[in-house]
């Protein structure tokens, strides 16, 4: 009579998965990859498993990413804000500016799906509040915002392209124009162009979307008699 041969279970089948853990691992791929790395069948590598376990609990890419937003967005601090809405928008314009700058894939997906982490828009209503509180309509603090939303995005999306760039090929073609002009016809640009590179890599976003809102909300001059 033959032995029997103990069996081992689940021989060659991949492991169960979490819903947390494909969030997790599709994060790492972006944070460390970008949102171009990111598809089912490398999420499935980075796994252990199969494309269709994922989707057994996303429907498609979009609803990944959706709950990839919605993790961040659960993990990002919410300071106390100054009281003066002036300040105050200041303060959450940096923060949202330095929150993507970590994560320059929230960008990519933002800019180019239609996708939104609800647990993230409690800072745009903080930007907005800080609008209206100083004397503006609410579709005036709409504006505002996205004013303040599109310097945002193309400080980073320029920024980050730019790493990018210089890491993989080294000095950027601008950089060597510049270097090239002279002060007949370029007097300005010239004075410059030793530092041009330098100049264009410092990161004044702060001071730059102090700018902006102390633009769209100047400093209220004191009453006199001669206004009332």
């Amino acid at each position: 009579m033959r032995a029997e041969v103990p069996r081992t279970r689940g021989v060659g089948r991949p492991p169960r998965l979490s819903l947390d853990a494909i969030i997790t691992a599709a994060a790492r791929i972006l944070q460390d990859e970008g949102l171009e790395k990111l598809s089912m069948r490398r999420l499935a590598n980075e796994l252990g498993s199969t494309p269709m376990a994922i989707y057994h609990h996303v429907r498609d890419k979009d609803e990944l990413l959706v709950h990839v937003l919605e993790s961040q967005a659960r993990t990002m601090p919410r300071p106390e804000f100054p009281a003066d809405p002036r300040e105050r928008l200041i303060a959450a314009s940096v923060l949202l500016y330095e929150l993507l700058a970590e994560r320059p894939w929230i960008i990519e997906v933002l800019t180019g799906d239609d996708l939104i982490a609800p647990s993230a828009l409690w800072i745009v209503e903080v930007m907005i509040e800080a609008a209206v509180d100083y004397g503006h309509t609410a579709d005036e603090a709409v504006y505002i915002y996205r004013t303040i939303w599109f310097y945002i995005v193309g400080n980073l999306i320029i920024r980050v392209t730019s790493t990018r760039r210089r890491a993989r090929i080294g000095p950027i073609h601008q950089d060597e124009v510049v270097g090239r002009l002279t002060t007949a016809t370029h007097p300005w640009l010239a004075a410059v162009a030793g530092r041009w590179a330098e100049l264009n890599a410092r990161d004044t976003h702060r001071q730059g979307l102090a700018a902006i809102v102390n633009g769209l909300l100047p400093e209220r001059r004191p009453t006199t008699p001669e206004d009332r």
